[in-house]
């Protein structure tokens, strides 16, 4: 089906795979069958994000009050906004260095995953030949 999609709505396959990576990082390469780079992205990118909520605690994640940060950490995955709306009630307040690092872990990790998202976007749209 999408090699259908590939060739009959280019923009819509470039879409797909720009969502793919955004829904789970490395999905973009994965739907392109590169299965290694999907792996090493998906590890890199989910190991980066724990480690800054295991240092910081979900806390770090707040729409409101860290809104440049926020619009980082998203780009990791949309389950991010769950996180922060659970995070959003003040039950896991986050304060000091441990909620710095958290923030610069999360909010890196959403940055490479955008770097690798127009990547993969990139490399899709060489194979079609454009």
């Amino acid at each position: 089906m999408l090699d259908r999609i590939k060739n009959e709505n280019p923009p819509i396959y470039l879409f797909i795979i720009g969502l793919a990576g955004w829904v789970v990082p490395g999905g973009g390469y994965y739907l392109l069958a590169e299965y290694r780079r999907a792996v090493i992205v998906f590890c890199a990118i989910t190991v980066t994000f724990l480690l800054g909520l295991y240092v910081g605690s979900i806390g770090v994640i707040d729409p409101v009050a860290s809104r440049p940060w926020y619009v980082a950490q998203i780009m990791n995955t949309p389950l991010v906004a769950v996180i922060g709306h659970i995070g959003a009630g003040g039950m896991y307040p986050s304060y000091g260095r441990p909620a710095e690092l958290g923030q610069i872990y999360t909010g890196i990790a959403g940055l490479l995953n955008l770097l690798v998202i127009v990547k993969s976007v990139y490399l899709a749209h060489l194979r079609q030949g454009g």
